[in-house]
């Protein structure tokens, strides 16, 4: 640590290694900068791991709504508590926490008021409204930080913050009860956690990807049924195993994600955790039954607590590869070719 201050107005001369974005588009540099001391409210926290993710090519391309650069990315941060500021209670110095794409919320707006700080009006992301976790340091709100069980790696806990809240707080909300059909589309990033949870939340779990490569994989994690879209429909596949009550739809391809729709059965509900850029078409026709198409956004931070302590009791854990941070250009390259197996974890 670098001194386990509880003032949030010391100064620090110490330096520490950034992985930061200066000019849209722009490949990644590897600076110095000065260590920040948290001000009031926030933690300083000693970043032992982050994770990456698709998203954060909102940050290299300069692209997101308001982002202002020079910027370092990264909102799947795992590490410990160094510093506090002030009117920091719940929280101590040394104790282990992570930070997700939730980065703060107001507190006034009339979502905070009603209990969505996800929609917060004046939300914060980490990595984008203020500096993430590519760095061996990175200064939170302390709202935004979640506390991370003990028996979970550090490089591990970074992508339960991002994929893993996302496909675990949307399955235990999707309605769907122990004993239903879920059926998961595709087996990446999201995919290879949301077969896991669905699988330890007691569903009947069924796989879906094009191909018959990903059968032994997908079996490994707990799926009791796979489909090969390659050969049959997936709403073929779904109907001869009775029609999902649920479909987590978790690759970003719109064609694939509007094939699901007639493998529901009445009152299904395909549920979509995956942004493709084009649209998706779905027949008015195929909801007429009652089957329904919904989004779900990630998670709070207490939900980030619910998802690894889910994760430490019944050993779901993500297949990462880990980098250095003077490999993140190449870290990146790999991840958005898909040549990563299944998540990159910057490890400082």
């Amino acid at each position: 640590m670098l001194g386990a201050s509880t003032n949030p107005t010391e100064k620090f001369m110490a330096t520490m290694r950034v992985v930061q974005v200066a000019r849209a588009g722009g490949a990644f540099e590897l600076v110095q900068r000065e260590v920040p001391a948290p001000g009031p409210g926030e933690l300083r926290v000693k970043v032992e791991a982050c994770g990456m993710c698709h998203s954060d090519l909102f940050v290299k391309s300069g692209a997101f709504p308001g982002l202002t650069l020079p910027r370092v990315p990264g909102h799947e941060i795992a590490g410990r508590v160094d510093a506090v500021g002030d009117g920091v209670k719940h929280l101590q110095v040394g104790q282990r926490v992570g930070v997700g794409w939730y980065g703060g919320h107001c507190g006034q707006c009339d979502a905070c008021r009603a209990g969505d700080f996800l929609n917060c009006e004046e939300h914060r992301i980490t990595g984008i409204s203020y500096d993430g976790g590519y760095a061996e340091y990175a200064v939170v709100p302390a709202v935004a930080a979640a506390r991370i069980p003990d028996g979970i790696d550090a490089a591990a806990a970074g992508p339960l913050l991002c994929a893993g809240i996302t496909t675990f707080n949307a399955l235990r909300n999707s309605g769907a009860r122990p004993g239903d059909t879920v059926a998961v589309q595709g087996i990446g990033g999201l995919g290879h956690l949301a077969i896991q949870y669905a699988r330890q939340l007691g569903f009947r779990t069924v796989a879906l990807s094009s191909g018959s490569s990903k059968e032994a994989l997908a079996r490994e994690l707990g799926a009791h049924d796979y489909i090969d879209t390659g050969k049959t429909s997936a709403a073929e596949g779904l109907q001869a195993l009775g029609g999902a009550h649920l479909v987590l739809a978790t690759a970003p391809h719109a064609d694939a994600i509007s094939s699901t729709v007639e493998g529901l059965r009445a009152r299904g509900k395909l549920l979509i955790v995956a942004a493709p850029m084009e649209p998706i078409s779905v027949s008015a026709l195929a909801l007429l039954s009652g089957k329904t198409v919904a989004g779900w956004p990630s998670g709070s931070a207490i939900d980030a607590e619910a998802t690894m302590q889910f994760s430490a009791r019944t050993g779901v854990l993500p297949r990462i590869e880990r980098f250095g941070l003077e490999q993140a250009e190449e870290a990146y390259a790999k991840m958005m070719e898909n040549r990563v197996r299944f998540r990159a974890v910057l490890v400082p």
